[in-house]
């Protein structure tokens, strides 16, 4: 039965995880134009940091059991790759020489990347309602 719960939980990260994956690359796209930022600069690209979760159990022979629990967002990092330097003397952002520090941002691949986020959100999606139609199926055996 615990089992059947840690399977949501597992879902549940992933679902919370590329949903964060999803706004970060919306927020990449709004701004691949922005060269002003609060920080000063171009607007970086973000991404997000995933790393593994999991619980240790020791079973019964005292040995240490490795279980996968899930996922979790670790941290955003912000790109280093350099902006992209532009000459339009008429943009207000230009410098002396009339170039403009863009951000190094493609949008053809952050669709692709937003389009594999939203099938492994899918894909979660899938699995948590697999996971809930097998309770609801246990729930019912054990009414009969």
């Amino acid at each position: 039965m615990m089992n059947l719960f840690r399977n949501f939980d597992i879902s549940a990260s992933a679902l919370t995880a590329e949903r964060l994956r999803m706004d970060l690359i919306s927020n990449n796209i709004a701004n691949a134009r922005t060269t002003r930022t609060e920080e000063g600069g171009p607007y970086r690209r973000q991404v997000p940091i995933f790393a593994t979760v999991l619980e240790d159990k020791i079973n019964a022979a005292g040995q240490v059991v490795r279980n996968y629990a899930g996922v979790k967002v670790v941290g955003i990092r912000n790109d280093n790759r350099p902006p992209q330097i532009v000459y339009d003397p008429s943009h207000p952002d230009a410098n002396e020489a009339g170039y403009v520090a863009y951000p190094d941002i493609n949008v053809v691949t952050e669709m692709v990347d937003l389009i594999g986020a939203s099938r492994a959100y899918e894909a979660n999606i899938t699995a948590f309602n697999a996971a809930k139609d097998m309770f609801r199926a246990a729930l019912e055996l054990g009414r009969a």
